[in-house]
């Protein structure tokens, strides 16, 4: 089986009130129960917000950190899904679940190298 992780991308900024999360968030966990029964399911994390991530990167021998996500932009990770599936049909399948449990945000499916 391969590994595959489903990425969703969520705009920047405060998130929706109850009215909108709460049957976001139940729906995604009935499908994460969905998955644990199919046999699918490895892990999911659910990510804090981008502005309080920071980078550490190499320059001229130097590490040097900063405050933010390493690229500036109007969406960012905000939680993951890592699954085994036989291909990648298979593993698009999931991704469009999950892109139904969290009405309108993108999924994106990616296969693990190696």
């Amino acid at each position: 089986m391969k590994q595959y992780v489903l990425t969703m991308f969520q705009p920047d900024g405060d998130p929706p009130g109850p009215e909108i999360l709460d049957p976001i968030m139940r729906d995604l966990f009935a499908l994460e129960d969905e998955m644990k029964a199919a046999g699918v399911w490895v892990f999911s994390g659910a990510l804090r917000p981008a502005g309080e991530a920071a980078v550490v990167r190499m320059r001229d021998g130097d590490l040097l950190g900063t405050d933010g996500p390493y690229t500036e932009g109007k969406e960012h990770i905000g939680g993951f899904t890592i699954i085994r599936a036989p291909g990648m049909e298979s593993a698009l399948e999931w991704g469009r679940k999950m892109a139904r449990a969290v009405a309108l945000l993108p999924i994106e499916v990616r296969e693990f190298h190696g």
